[in-house]
């Protein structure tokens, strides 16, 4: 089996990953480093249930990194509500310090489960991983994990595990709020829609 660093970004998104990779002869070790999630209790809800999930089920072993707040906050809040900019800063933000740490304990494979949640920038993603891996003299293991999330989901569920709604920062948390808060109304129009159809047609059936 050849060792591979896994940046892993939640539990959930880290099922999928770690099967598919062992399959393909890859032997992980999971890397924590996720300076955007915020706040601290989520942040530490998020970790308690990744390490949780990977001593009891995964068997696989948890590197808690470097999350300098103080500088994700310099490199990524400024781009505010700017997703693609804001969200490339972040990647590259924690998989610059992922490949640190890879090439300090001397792995050289390294991965994201960032690529499995259909929510991320994919291409933009794997291009920073490329190139960063690049930079410290990594190979970088890049797959579209995209096709197995509803399974991710759907075992996640049956493992119990917590789920989070949002990626991780203040910006995505409000960003997801208000694609709730659009989707409720959207749903909400419908259903009234369909009443008011529904309405017009026993009234015209009334009138034969």
């Amino acid at each position: 089996m050849t060792p591979l660093l896994l940046h892993a970004c939640c539990g959930p998104c880290s099922l999928e990953p770690l099967r598919l990779l062992r399959e393909e002869g890859f032997e992980p070790t999971i890397l924590w480093t996720n300076p955007n999630i915020q706040p601290v209790s989520e942040w530490r809800r998020r970790l308690d249930t990744l390490s949780a999930w990977a001593a009891e089920v995964a068997h696989v072993d948890v590197i808690v990194a470097g999350d300098d707040r103080a500088l994700w906050e310099r490199a990524c809040a400024p781009a505010g509500f700017d997703r693609e900019r804001r969200c490339r800063a972040c990647y590259a933000l924690r998989l610059a310090e992922a490949c640190r740490v890879a090439r300090e304990r001397g792995f050289e494979h390294i991965s994201t489960t960032l690529a499995v949640s259909p929510y991320q920038l994919f291409d933009a993603c794997g291009e920073i991983l490329a190139a960063t891996a690049a930079a410290h003299g990594l190979t970088p293991v890049w797959r579209d994990f995209r096709p197995y999330y509803p399974e991710a989901t759907r075992e996640s569920r049956e493992l119990g595990m917590y789920r989070q709604n949002y990626c991780g920062c203040r910006f995505s948390a409000a960003e997801a709020a208000i694609e709730r808060h659009e989707a409720r109304d959207a749903r909400k129009r419908a259903r009234a829609e369909r009443r008011s159809e529904g309405a017009a047609g026993r009234g015209s059936a009334q009138q034969l």
